[in-house]
């Protein structure tokens, strides 16, 4: 036995978390926290909620950028865990096939039956370079397009499909890729035209804002692509596993059928990093094509036993629980709700999205008192009012959401997959309050938009 002991290191030195970053990690992150008031110390989670060191509890309503698809700690998946650690598994030799691989791979491709293979690696970042490096060698072209205002991760090649310059700038160069409109079929048609293009890599619900594809879209992008001998790359990282209410986001247009489909996050469970990415068969025989080329791509931790344990824990969960079926309804259930609040609050222009993943968007008031205090905040920076709603949601009504970009008047709801009419009501009962406040010129929440204003200006 050694002399390490992760409960007395916590109890010891858990209480210098912010230091720590602050010396050691990326210094911003606390900086940002104490700045907007979310620098709070949870002590432990479970399902969808967080508790504080005084007992009081959180409702989780981001699910860590999507991750907790399930809640924290779902008793299936650690139970899996801890068998395949039990186990004492031959992991990672490298020269053998170990099945937990193979029959996650065979699970998940139930879900999708025209495709074919997998490869998994680590992340959904990871899954976006797989896709986009198979498709150029599959096709034998070079470029990929992608959406304006997507987000599909910050590897160097997600990154150079990554449709906002906020992420982009100062990290040149990136691959030659080029943007088009989500919706433009002729924007997309007029690239394919060039001769040149491998494939088009998108969010069936786009991240930034939650903006679902335009009906028809997939089915007419996938069309032009084909004739084109390109390839339709869904990005489902955040979107599938039932997170829209169907287990892939493509899957609510009738007879989109991706070359390339990229899942991560929910995967994990909350617990080990994986990342995969589903393809046709003649895809991964074009990039595999020969014994000399078996390791051309490929992950160091890919296809860890601990990881495929949970994807398949998770999977079995998603079944048994019928997890897609109740984000369809849940989601249904608090846009609905959220949206009946949009005559009632001149602030609240829009509710949006699929499942649970829902944007809630705001807008210039007609009333002269709101809009000079909206003008102010436009003025300083856009995306502050957004930021004025999530502080009181979590300070003083304890629900986590987060505003769903920068220069965005949106907030972005996508919890764990779990939740119920129980926290449909929480949230909504602080929303109400919350935006009942900013209606009636609450001096707590307008004094607070006034010290962003002043962070804003200091930043610039």
């Amino acid at each position: 036995m050694t002399g390490f002991d992760l409960t007395e290191l916590l109890a010891e030195r858990g209480g210098e978390r912010y230091d720590l970053h602050t010396r050691h990690l990326n210094h911003q992150l606390p900086r940002m926290l104490h700045t907007i008031g979310f620098d709070k110390v949870y002590e432990r989670a479970t399902g969808a909620y967080f508790w504080d060191s005084e007992g009081q509890d959180y409702l989780d309503m981001l699910a860590g950028f999507g991750v907790m698809g399930l809640g924290r700690h779902h008793p299936v998946v650690r139970q899996a865990l801890h068998e395949v650690l039990d186990a004492e598994l031959p992991d990672l030799t490298r020269f053998d096939c170990q099945p937990l691989p193979g029959l996650l791979a065979e699970k998940l491709l139930s879900y999708a039956p025209h495709l074919d293979r997998v490869f998994f690696g680590n992340s959904g970042t990871e899954a976006v370079e797989t896709a986009l490096k198979f498709a150029r060698y599959a096709t034998g072209k070079p470029r990929i397009l992608y959406c304006t205002h997507a987000f599909h991760g910050l590897t160097t090649g997600s990154l150079s499909v990554n449709g906002e310059d906020g992420f982009r700038d100062g990290f040149a160069p990136l691959l030659p890729d080029t943007a088009v409109e989500m919706g433009d079929l002729a924007a997309l048609e007029r690239e394919l035209k060039r001769g040149d293009v491998a494939g088009f890599v998108v969010e069936p619900v786009q991240g930034k804002g939650v903006h679902p594809t335009p009906p028809g879209f997939l089915r007419a992008a996938q069309e032009l692509l084909h004739r084109h001998k390109a390839l339709l790359i869904a990005d489902e990282v955040q979107t599938g596993l039932g997170r829209t209410g169907d287990f892939f986001a493509y899957q609510h247009e009738e007879g989109v059928e991706p070359d390339l489909v990229c899942v991560a996050k929910a995967l994990s469970g909350g617990y080990v990093p994986v990342g995969a990415t589903l393809g046709k068969d003649w895809i991964f025989k074009k990039v595999y094509s020969s014994m000399d080329r078996v390791l051309v791509h490929s992950a160091s931790f890919g296809s860890n036993a601990q990881a495929m344990a949970a994807g398949l824990a998770v999977l079995s969960v998603l079944e048994d629980e019928r997890i897609v079926a109740n984000a369809r309804h849940t989601g249904e259930l608090l846009r609905s709700r959220l949206a009946a609040l949009i005559d009632k609050y001149e602030l609240l222009h829009d509710v949006r999205g699929r499942g649970l993943m829902i944007g809630i968007e705001f807008g210039r008031p007609t009333s002269l008192a709101l809009r000079g205090r909206w003008t102010m905040l436009q003025a300083a920076r856009k995306g502050l009012f957004a930021q004025m709603v999530v502080v009181p949601l979590l300070q003083r009504h304890r629900i986590l959401t987060q505003v769903s970009g920068d220069h965005l008047e949106v907030i972005k709801l996508i919890p764990p997959l779990i939740i119920g009419e129980r926290e449909v009501d929480r949230f909504v009962e602080a929303f109400t309050a919350v935006m009942d406040d900013a209606h009636g010129g609450g001096g707590l929440m307008w004094d607070f938009g006034r010290t962003l204003v002043k962070q804003a200006v200091a930043n610039r």
